[in-house]
């Protein structure tokens, strides 16, 4: 989940771009203002990270906690 205009979103997106890339696992994201439900949910919180639909962390990217669970799901 991200934001339009957020320093932190788009240093998260680098890093999963990165990671994913690396391992060959596809992602997305998502503007977290374009649903009034995910912006109750995250709003407060991007960017946040979600592996397989379930939130992983938000904030920043712990590379190596997401690597493992990157691994794990595929």
């Amino acid at each position: 989940m991200s934001r339009e205009g957020c320093h932190a979103c788009e240093q998260a997106e680098q890093d999963v771009e990165r990671i994913c890339g690396e391992l060959g696992v596809g992602w997305t994201t998502a503007d977290v203002d374009s649903d009034p439900e995910w912006r109750a949910e995250y709003g407060d919180r991007v960017p946040v990270i979600l592996v397989d639909g379930v939130e992983h962390g938000y904030w920043k990217v712990e590379e190596d906690r997401l690597r493992k669970a990157l691994v794990t799901s595929t």
